[in-house]
């Protein structure tokens, strides 16, 4: 019995993600554990090891990877569930993914995020079944919302947490995940309907944006612009600081950093961050975990 609880503990052991320190951005760089107000905020690192641990088991089990997309609802506005525009779960099909059981392709079981990443098991003329990951289950997607990645990896990820309201970046050199920055950042806040949280998820960088124009709410008036944007899910951003006049010049740092959200549903950072970003992840292969 001895012999059984060592074996375990040490396998466990063996999955847990080693991460080491070594930034090639170093600015704004917080501690592990640092001061806000009254409270102490953190980098998550026990739920960052198990992410990469989840992500490592994903790649170990599956080949082929690919996320799912519908932004602006592109691809076509997912079907109602029986009549509603709500799945069971609470996630609302205005860019959503339909997800279909093996045994019914009339009317979808549940939706799923844009952006969501997903190991592709077998891709057919018009459904491919997809295993979404750290979700049980496995389920056909209409193909025009599948994108296929070229990765049969990931080397790059990015950790938002929405919490403690920081951003850190990690890069798998060999089998150590290098941490490559660790900086205040600012999520999207709950405040319908122009304003909404960062969807909590694991989902893939699809697009970049070197200015990303943005809308006075309410308008259809161009108010400013987001640098060096990198999108990951629906209209919600990885950027630097928000220039609030098209024609403005950029701006490197904001002192609202790392506070509180006041985000639309963007990540902002560090302007210098979110260039380093916008250069360092490669889009289909970049990782973003969003955490509480």
């Amino acid at each position: 019995m001895l012999k059984l609880i060592l074996f375990l503990f040490l396998s466990i052991l063996s999955l847990s993600a080693q991460i080491d320190k070594e930034l090639t951005y170093d600015k704004y760089t917080l501690k592990d554990t640092y001061s806000y107000g009254k409270a102490t905020r953190k980098f998550q690192w026990d739920k960052i090891s198990a992410k990469l641990d989840a992500l490592q088991e994903f790649e170990n089990t599956y080949k082929n990877f690919g996320y799912l997309a519908n932004y602006k609802n592109q691809n076509g506005m997912a079907p109602l569930i029986n009549g509603n525009t709500i799945d069971r779960f609470g996630l609302p099909r205005n860019q959503a993914i339909p997800l279909y059981s093996q045994d019914n392709t009339s009317t979808p079981d549940h939706y799923e995020k844009d952006g969501s990443l997903v190991a592709v098991l077998d891709e057919g003329s018009k459904f491919s079944l997809v295993k979404v990951f750290n979700k049980n289950g496995q389920w056909l997607v209409p193909n025009r919302y599948l994108k296929n990645s070229s990765a049969q990896s990931f080397s790059k990820a990015i950790f938002v947490d929405r919490r403690n309201q920081n951003l850190a970046t990690l890069e798998r050199v060999g089998d150590i995940w290098k941490v490559r920055s660790m900086t205040p950042a600012t999520t999207g806040q709950n405040k319908a309907p122009y304003s909404l949280p960062t969807p909590l998820g694991t989902f893939v960088i699809q697009q970049k944006k070197y200015k990303m124009e943005y809308y006075k709410d309410g308008t259809k008036i161009i108010e400013g612009y987001a640098p060096y944007a990198s999108r990951f899910t629906r209209g919600a951003y990885l950027h630097g600081v928000p220039v609030n006049n098209p024609k403005g010049s950029m701006i490197e740092y904001s002192q609202t950093l790392g506070t509180v959200p006041r985000s639309h549903m963007c990540v902002r950072n560090p302007t210098s961050l979110a260039k380093y970003i916008y250069s360092w992840a490669p889009i289909g292969k970049t990782v973003v975990f969003v955490i509480e």
